[in-house]
């Protein structure tokens, strides 16, 4: 299994191509379309909702995107459908809309965001889901998490489906629920081969990690996230294979 060329040669649009100033809203169905118009590459966020539903959709509260509040998980689908993002026309998407939009148009990589509270186990409804939705699709898509329990998890949900892990330096203070070991463990990028992945998408400021270069020099993919300015682009570009971006129009 290998991530497919096209994730190599084509900038991700982080979230979709958002504009939020133009009422184009992160992980929105205008998001995907201006990215897919642009020949932007796209990663999306997934969370759960109550009948284990894929939502697209970063964080794991309504707060911050629309105008009610509370965990995603606490609404079925069928009334996210119908929830406004604020500052958009646009309602959160479900992942099998986003898919059917992008059609394998352009690289797909679908995050997917710890249901555990932090990187430990939990049920794998939304491994499922995904694995799911994507039965049958035919284009560039890959699958990651920050939690390597996941991302084990969609090894046994979805075997055909390249898989990578979101990793940074991991610091404590970023992470007050995660043990120091676990910690270390995640910095260290311990679980790559366990969870038979196949690539990695680092934090761009934290690319000069020691494992990030001895899993370069086997030959791994190393995409990053996320970039901000055609500055850090090209420092970025110094390690990273490709980026996830916002902000600017990255160059392809």
């Amino acid at each position: 299994m290998t991530l497919p060329q096209a994730f190599l040669d084509i900038p991700l649009a982080h979230r979709g191509l958002h504009d939020r100033a133009a009422g184009i809203v992160e992980n929105s169905i205008c998001a995907v379309n201006a990215a897919i118009a642009a020949g932007y590459g796209i990663e999306i966020d997934i969370q759960l909702a109550s009948d284990n539903a894929a939502m697209v959709f970063h964080d794991d509260t309504l707060d911050r995107l629309t105008a009610k509040s509370g965990p995603i998980r606490g609404w079925p689908s069928r009334d996210l459908t119908k929830l406004r993002l604020t500052g958009s026309d646009d309602t959160v998407p479900t992942l099998p809309e986003v898919l059917n939009l992008v059609a394998g148009q352009v690289p797909l990589l679908i995050e997917l965001k710890d249901q555990s509270g932090g990187t430990g186990d939990a049920p794998d409804d939304l491994e499922r889901a995904v694995a799911a939705a994507l039965e049958g699709y035919r284009g560039p898509v890959a699958v990651m998490s920050f939690n390597p329990v996941m991302v084990a998890n969609l090894a046994k949900r979805a075997p055909l489906t390249p898989r990578g892990l979101t990793t940074e330096a991991f610091h404590e203070g970023d992470y007050p629920g995660t043990g120091v070991d676990n910690l270390a463990l995640l910095r260290d990028i311990s679980a790559f081969q366990a969870t038979g992945s196949c690539f990695i998408s680092h934090d761009w400021r934290d690319l000069s990690a020691p494992r990030v270069a001895e899993l370069k020099a086997q030959g791994v993919p190393i995409l990053c996230w996320t970039v901000k300015s055609p500055e850090d682009e090209t420092q970025a570009r110094r390690i990273a294979d490709n980026i996830t971006f916002e902000g600017y129009a990255a160059p392809h």
